[in-house]
């Protein structure tokens, strides 16, 4: 039997069971950031964009979450920062070698022992010159976060150590598509071979170059170690990691959602600094177990070959600012 009082109470409670639903996902709602990188889950710095996730749910109530996918899921590190670049990506990692294709600027922090030693160089990523360089590429729709430690680069080889720069004569090293490390090579008596990093262990194992340069963790964890038997902690440089959110994303985020995401990344920074600690440690001992010499050669001699490189720098105004401002950090 139709009876109407009981339809209009019928319509109520599940008008107001609607209404309470609607609010109850309004209070759950979250905006949702992806980052995506071509590390390895166990890298240290996949560890610390982990441990920066975490932090910003936790200093958002869950406001605003991070969503990470490692190992190349969304592509490469070109198509990561290309992704970036057009609003279809939040955030990634690149080497501060990849940010010199967007301005001249970062050049500076590929320039080999522009830092005088780790304290140094974190001194000057943490202040004034390091800021400087993160804002630096905002007009190609690129801001940077933070600076995250990726060690210092030496060269390892196959066929024979290198102990001082006369050993690089006549050697072909793999080095990154990046001008300052191509100038680095050659001043210091090698040929610089731009391979890409997947193609460099067959490249190592075929001969197409006798060696290449990079830090402990990498030569670690890429099994370069396999093939090269020689790792000369000269350390010439010290190229960190950058960490990089799109302009149009970072332009939609509220001021109160900046302050979360950059307070999250400034957290993981010493937390990332030691679990590199760690892995640079943990890998040296590991490859010496596999057969790789560890040769710690005098860096003076590295550090006047080298010494040429500012100078060429000098009519360039900005960089060679850097330089001299970078000298001047105590």
């Amino acid at each position: 039997m139709y009876n109407p009082t009981l339809l209009r109470r019928s319509v109520l409670v599940i008008t107001l069971l609607c209404i309470f639903l609607s609010s109850c996902g309004d209070l759950h709602k979250h905006k949702t950031l992806k980052l995506a990188h071509g590390l390895p889950t166990d890298h240290p710095v996949h560890k610390a964009m982990e441990y920066m996730a975490n932090r910003c749910k936790e200093i958002s109530n869950g406001e605003l979450q991070i969503e990470i996918y490692a190992g190349g899921q969304l592509g490469s590190e070109q198509q990561c920062v290309e992704l970036l670049q057009i609003g279809s990506l939040a955030i990634t990692k690149v080497s501060a070698a990849v940010m010199e294709s967007f301005t001249d600027d970062y050049k500076v922090l590929g320039l080999p022992y522009i830092f005088r030693d780790q304290e140094h160089g974190f001194k000057v990523l943490d202040g004034e010159i390091g800021k400087e360089l993160l804002l630096s590429t905002e007009n190609k729709w690129i801001r940077g976060l933070c600076f995250f430690d990726a060690g210092s680069r030496s060269f390892y080889t196959i066929n024979k150590p290198i102990e001082k720069p006369d050993d690089l004569k006549g050697m072909k090293i793999r080095v990154m598509k990046s001008k300052t490390a191509m100038d680095m090579v050659q001043a210091l008596g090698g040929n610089p071979t731009p391979i890409s990093y997947g193609e460099l262990y067959t490249a190592l194992q075929s001969g197409v170059v006798d060696g290449a340069e990079n830090n402990p963790p990498s030569f670690y964890t890429s099994r370069h170690y396999e093939v090269c038997k020689y790792y000369s902690l000269d350390e010439h440089t010290s190229v960190p990691d950058v960490l990089i959110i799109g302009q149009h994303i970072w332009n939609d985020l509220t001021d109160q959602e900046k302050e979360w995401l950059q307070q999250a990344a400034d957290d993981a920074v010493p937390v990332e600094r030691k679990l590199w600690a760690e892995s640079v440690k943990e890998s040296l001992e590991e490859v010496q177990k596999a057969g790789v010499t560890i040769y710690r050669p005098d860096k003076a001699p590295y550090q006047e070959k080298v010494k040429g490189l500012y100078e060429s720098y000098r009519d360039q105004e900005v960089i060679y600012s850097y330089i001299k401002r970078i000298q001047a950090v105590q």
